[in-house]
């Protein structure tokens, strides 16, 4: 009787499971398209966030040019002009007669407080109490 080799298959032959020439050369190109596209990818991200934050700039930038431009609207008006001279440097207008109301706390108005007066004692000459202006002024002190 003939006995069958247990190699010897009626069906087709059959593969090693390991790795084939084509599946290593499949590898080697996936990786050199993920090698060569890895740099351009990063500098793409790269430069879409410095175009995010210049357009962030930009707009800052156009903000500051319409409140600028505002600024000088309001500058070019005559009737502001006025209004501010009145204000900040109380100019009156011919005429008219400018009081200004100093606070018995001895502030110089809403802003704060008034720079530091100069402490002078009653007793004494004249020219002691000017001597001690002086030095009150100079910062030493009486």
């Amino acid at each position: 009787m003939l006995t069958a080799d247990p190699a010897e298959g009626d069906g087709p032959p059959r593969r090693a499971v390991g790795l084939t020439g084509r599946a290593a050369v499949l590898g080697l190109v996936v990786c050199a398209l993920v090698l060569s596209l890895a740099y351009p990818a990063k500098e793409y991200l790269a430069q879409r966030g410095e175009i995010s934050r210049l357009q962030d700039e930009q707009r800052q930038a156009q903000a500051r040019v319409a409140a600028l431009e505002a600024r000088k609207r309001q500058l070019a008006d005559p009737a502001y002009i006025r209004a501010q001279a009145r204000e900040r440097l109380h100019y009156v207008l011919p005429g008219e007669t400018a009081y200004v109301v100093v606070s018995p706390s001895g502030s110089a108005g809403p802003g704060g407080a008034a720079p530091d007066a100069p402490t002078v004692t009653e007793d004494g000459s004249w020219y002691g109490r000017l001597w001690d202006t002086v030095r009150t002024a100079d910062g030493s002190g009486p």
